[in-house]
């Protein structure tokens, strides 16, 4: 006889779907041996502050772990530098006070990235907004990580999916292409690494299928993941996720 299969339907709050994907870096087998045996470096952004809690088993002032973000307000804006906090840096699981350029210096093969994006197209390409005119944390970390073979991970939320193409979207906008922009003008950078969503997170702390069925509901980041499995890992995967929304309240 076969192993039972089941299904469900799961609506994340925008706090428990950033718990949930922050678990899932956690979780990931590349991240899991860099954090034994080399450098982890956990960027700043409002979904990393999570990943930031999950690798070193401490709370993070969230609020100042943001960089650039999206207000309802303000529009694209960005923290200025003195009100930011450090971003998280951990050698061989420990916590370390390294700045930038200590960082570009032991960064090698077999490290890790954690970098943020804003944005993910039908094909998985990510793509970052730029309002630096050096490019920000991308400009600094990004191009040395590829060079050497550091692994990047992306965490980010599937509320975050777009019906365009992010190497379209590289080709059009730009800072000095706008005439008006609501907040900072931006550019657009597509970031090559490992996306981790809700949907890989399912799968790598569950063992089964995650979809994105659809986003945004009255507090303007839900996502509705279908699961697919057998039947005990679903049941236990809806179970925790049920209590990851009541545990998570709002941050920002």
């Amino acid at each position: 006889m076969g192993t039972e299969k089941a299904k469900a339907v799961m609506v994340l709050s925008p706090w428990a779907s950033r718990r949930l994907i922050a678990k899932g870096v956690a979780a990931y087998p590349p991240v899991r041996r860099a954090l034994e045996e080399g450098l982890v470096v956990v960027s700043l952004g409002t979904t990393n502050a999570y990943v930031a809690e999950e690798l070193c088993g401490e709370p993070v002032d969230k609020a100042r772990y943001r960089a650039g973000y999206i207000d309802a307000w303000d529009g694209l804006c960005a923290l200025p530098a003195a009100e930011r906090a450090r971003p998280v840096v951990l050698h061989r699981g420990r916590r370390v006070d390294w700045g930038p350029e200590e960082i570009l210096e032991r960064l090698s093969a077999g490290d890790v990235l954690i970098k943020g994006a804003n944005v993910i197209d039908p094909q998985g390409i990510c793509g970052v907004f730029a309002s630096s005119p050096t490019g920000g944390t991308v400009g600094r970390f990004v191009a040395a990580a590829i060079a050497r073979g550091v692994e990047i991970v992306i965490p980010l939320s599937r509320s975050k999916s777009i019906h365009g193409s992010v190497p379209d979207l590289v080709h059009r906008l730009g800072i000095g292409r706008l005439r008006h922009a609501s907040g900072d003008p931006i550019g657009i950078y597509p970031l090559v690494g490992t996306p981790i969503t809700e949907t890989e997170a399912v799968r790598l702390l569950y063992g089964v299928s995650a979809e994105h069925l659809g986003s945004c509901g009255l507090q303007g980041g839900e996502v509705v993941l279908l699961l697919e499995g057998e039947s005990g890992a679903v049941e236990r995967a809806f179970s925790e996720l049920v209590e990851l929304n009541r545990g998570e309240t709002r941050t920002f």
